[in-house]
């Protein structure tokens, strides 16, 4: 994230692609969620909470980034979408992407993050205010509070805080326990750590109003309460669970009565790596001894007394602390994916629902029937669908801008929580899918666009707007109300400077299931009669319409395009349900170009390497192919692109892709666009001498499919002033419009011919406000 108007202090060069505006939960300066996070919130999905001083201050670097990966690998593995929470520069982030993990996790090497609880959030985020840009890792406490202000339910984690030993004399007693009295998060950790006073830890929860269960495994009557390193601590568990459905329901119960506290579901270490009670009360005598005699005290005490621990058992508790906290997490997604099952049962997510209603017939169409109205908005039948050279699968919502209007004399730029502030409110048509769709219509193409809405007021909005915009309201599949499905909207709260306050996204019904669009009968027939040269794909379908759209498209002979849309989402195109798999290589490949900046660039080349893809025979027969030669390889690409792209590994990515994907251009912000692209054997740019300085080589085989690959960064299109950018919402997506619309026509072109112009349509909307600049019209392809 970064504030438009920090950005606007200097002049800068226009990428091919500005950032896209950040949907979902309330965002500011100092707390930032993820887009996934916020989507998996919003649509009701699993989420589990994280925390991070388990990578800032209990694993040394680079275990710690491995037990990272380990742990967001086993919430995704069981159906969940991870939240790992920590404090990056003086920024309190829910979600940290696979690079801000690294980052933090890499703290423990220098020992320079600090450690987050409640108390410091304040302090770590004010500091990062005046320019102090501070790193930290989330305690429990600091996780929960972090967490529910996400909207997030399920924290996995090794052990809880508690009271220490002699606490009753030295209050030293964590916040953590203060936390689950006040903060509404179900923690699911092995107890509390076994050095700690566990019966008066027990006692303070209990005053705390807190309910503490733990998971039986198959024993049964009552069971005792774990000890972190063991599965008995000698004390009898408050309460006993069976299984994660009944720790789900337990969960469940509460937010509904509401009771505004957590719920402590302890997890006992695996049996196989728990540690003989005899033997760890030994070693914590001792360790406790040493840290009473070295005078560590306070929150130095748990990182000496853990280290002491390790070092007189043999670092058989370091095996049990990542077995114990392995086990918590996943246990903790199993219990958020019944949670989800719950919540999803009767619809309640906190979600505001617009009212339905009665529909008003259009002119064009017959009243609708009494017990059906899946065709109650203004569409047509597939046989009356026109043909289109592009048509466009992907979202539509209406966005809404509340701009603060502060009265005269009023000297706050800011409007005012818990009441009603003056504003000027206004409405626009976004979605990425309707921003691609309506640039390629402004630059004269012919244009289908597919999405789906639901039987509401937004529904009927966004279906007059696309009226008013002459795009053919054909492919717009409304949902009946019997779906429950509300049409996507996003709400932007702007200061007096028309800086991003808090937004708020409901994009849910783009993730319907294929079966509820009934997809076979409605779209599959219009790509059909349309006749598409191209057709783009947005990333906010589910994977499975996703690869679906791919399959119908490539079926009926057009080539598709992918806009990946976000980190989290440009990853559907890989995986055992989706899109692209290992034998779609070139020349069957599914997808023949995509459009990502170079942060979903490196989201999707994980995503292909994580599910395999790089191990195919056909990839390996394909890189074979290229003729690449290892000798001089990165002097080659520094010289073609950058030393510091070549770093980032930008380049070698986008080719270790082409098998896959045959055309990338990946926005690069002020570093400009890069086209990568496999040529076929006797294409004119491997032979034209204005193209050699752009092959980075050749096929040496003659009966190979491919001629080469062809490697271009094309600078920034233009130097705008502070006062030229009005608007940075919907550019990258004007940029594909452009190229789709270049590349489709009577007029065979390449994508080097394209890219100029593309670029300065991304420029004119850069400088309009309200998405898509109409002035793009003036350009010619």
């Amino acid at each position: 994230m970064f504030s438009l108007r920090a950005a606007r202090r200097f002049p800068k060069r226009i990428p091919l692609g500005a950032p896209r505006r950040l949907h979902g939960l309330a965002q500011s300066k100092f707390f930032n969620v993820s887009e996934e996070v916020r989507d998996a919130v919003a649509v009701g999905k699993p989420v589990v909470a994280l925390e991070s001083t388990i990578y800032t201050h209990g694993f040394p670097y680079p275990e710690s980034v491995a037990l990272a990966n380990l742990l967001e690998s086993v919430v995704r593995a069981n159906g969940g979408v991870p939240a790992t929470i920590g404090i990056l520069d003086g920024v309190a982030r829910v979600g940290l992407s696979a690079e801000e993990l690294i980052r933090l996790a890499s703290t423990a090497e220098h020992k320079s993050a600090l450690k987050v609880s409640r108390r410091d959030l304040g302090y770590i985020c004010g500091l990062g205010l005046t320019g102090k840009r501070l790193q930290g890792g989330t305690t429990v406490s600091g996780t929960m509070i972090l967490a529910h202000l996400a909207g997030i339910k399920i924290f996995g984690t090794g052990g809880l805080g508690g009271v220490h030993r002699g606490g009753e004399s030295s209050m030293d007693i964590s916040a953590d326990l203060t936390e689950l009295g006040r903060t509404p998060v179900a923690v699911v950790s092995s107890g509390c750590k076994s050095f700690l006073d566990i019966p008066r830890t027990l006692e303070y929860l209990e005053t705390e109003g807190v309910c503490v269960g733990t998971f039986a495994d198959g024993r049964e009557g009552a069971v005792e309460f774990p000890a972190f390193f063991t599965r008995e601590s000698g004390l009898k568990s408050p309460k006993t669970i069976q299984n994660e459905a009944e720790a789900a329901a337990i969960v469940y119960a509460q937010s509904q009565l509401p009771v505004a506290s957590g719920i402590l579901l302890a997890n006992p270490v695996p049996v196989e790596h728990s540690v003989p009670k005899d033997e760890m009360d030994a070693i914590i005598v001792e360790a406790l001894r040493l840290a009473d005699v070295e005078g560590y005290q306070g929150s130095d005490n748990t990182p000496f007394v853990l280290g002491k621990i390790k070092e007189l058992s043999g670092s058989k508790s370091v095996a049990a602390n990542r077995a114990l906290v392995e086990a918590n997490v996943e246990r903790a997604t199993r219990v958020a994916v019944e949670l989800s099952k719950l919540e999803q049962a009767d619809g309640t997510r906190n979600e505001r629902h617009m009212p339905v209603l009665p529909e008003t017939p259009q002119a064009d169409q017959a009243p609708p029937e009494a017990e059906s109205r899946s065709n109650t908005t203004a569409q047509v039948s597939p046989a009356q669908s026109p043909q289109a050279d592009v048509l466009v699968a992907g979202s539509l919502a209406i966005d809404l801008s509340c701009d603060y209007a502060p009265l005269a004399g009023e000297t706050s730029t800011t409007p005012s929580s818990h009441t009603s502030n003056p504003a000027v409110i206004t409405q626009s048509l976004g979605g990425v899918g309707y921003n691609v769709a309506i640039a390629s219509h402004y630059l004269g193409r012919s244009v289908l666009f597919c999405s789906v809405i639901g039987d509401d007021l937004s529904g009927r909005a966004a279906l007059s707007a696309l009226q008013k915009e002459q795009l053919p309201t054909t492919g717009i599949r409304a949902l009946p109300p019997s779906s429950g499905a509300r049409t996507a909207q996003y709400i932007a709260v702007n200061d007096a400077r028309k800086d991003l306050v808090v937004a708020m996204a409901d994009m849910g019904i783009m993730e319907q299931p294929e079966q509820a669009l009934d997809f076979d009968t409605f779209w599959e027939p219009m790509v059909a009669q349309a006749k598409p040269q191209w057709v783009v794909v947005d990333a906010n379908w589910s994977p499975a319409v996703l690869a679906k759209w791919v399959q119908v498209a490539k079926a009926h002979g057009a080539r598709v395009a992918f806009e990946p849309v976000s980190n989290a989402k440009s990853r559907r195109l890989f995986g055992a349900a989706a899109a692209i798999k290992p034998t779609d290589t070139v020349p069957n490949h599914a997808v023949g170009l995509a459009a990502p900046n170079q942060f979903e660039l490196t989201a999707m080349y994980a995503a292909a390497r994580e599910n395999g893809l790089f191990e195919s025979d056909n990839w390996w027969h394909v890189i074979d192919a290229m003729g690449m030669s290892a000798a001089g390889s990165r002097d080659r690409l520094v010289a073609m692109t950058s030393a510091a792209l070549v770093d980032q590994g930008i380049p070698q990515q986008s080719i270790q892709l082409l098998p896959f994907i045959p055309c990338l251009i990946t926005k690069l912000g002020a570093q400009g666009v890069l086209v990568t692209q496999l040529l076929r054997p006797g294409d004119r740019r491997l032979t034209a001498p204005e193209s050699a300085p752009y092959i980075v080589c050749r096929s040496l085989s003659e009966t190979s499919p491919i001629g080469g690959v062809y490697l271009r960064l094309f600078p920034p299109a233009a130097l705008l002033s502070d006062e030229d950018i009005v608007s940075v919402n919907g550019a990258g997506d004007t940029l594909l419009g452009a190229v789709v619309a270049g590349l489709s026509g009577d007029v065979a072109r390449t994508v080097e011919e394209v890219i100029p112009q593309a670029q300065e349509a991304s420029v004119r909307t850069l400088r309009s406000a309200g998405g898509v600049s109409r002035e793009i019209k003036g350009l010619q392809l």
